[in-house]
């Protein structure tokens, strides 16, 4: 799907299993989603940000901070944010989407208990109904 985007330095420094955990935040974690997004298709993305994640855990030796349902939906939801508004780069990304940067965005559709339950952190659960 690549579309012409040129990838961050720690975009590419995730996909080669090179990035220093110390120094990946959530704003990192935004950046790679969003260019993951924009050089592969929805699925491909998701798997690679997903097992880069996992990994970043492991090798932190805190494997247990890693939740499949937080990265599923985060990736989901800047996937959906790209596919219904055009933006040149990630700045102005950010800048249209300043909720993205809070590590709580997700409070919207999940309640705190379910997201961080240990189902949640080993498979995809999706929002409870309202």
């Amino acid at each position: 799907m690549n579309n012409g985007k040129r990838v961050s330095a720690i975009t590419r420094a995730f996909e080669d299993h090179a990035v220093d955990n110390t120094k990946f935040h959530h704003a990192e974690h935004v950046q790679v989603a969003y260019d993951l997004l924009g050089k592969y298709d929805f699925i491909d993305a998701a798997a690679i940000y997903a097992k880069g994640i996992r990994a970043l855990a492991i090798n932190a030796g805190a494997p247990r901070k890693f939740n499949l349902t937080i990265t599923y939906a985060f990736i989901s939801l800047i996937a959906e944010r790209l596919a219904t508004n055009s933006y040149r780069d990630f700045k102005e990304f950010v800048s249209r989407n300043p909720d993205l940067m809070s590590k709580t965005v997700l409070a919207r559709w999940y309640a705190e208990d379910r997201l961080h339950s240990d189902h949640a952190r080993s498979m995809f659960l999706l929002p409870e109904a309202a």
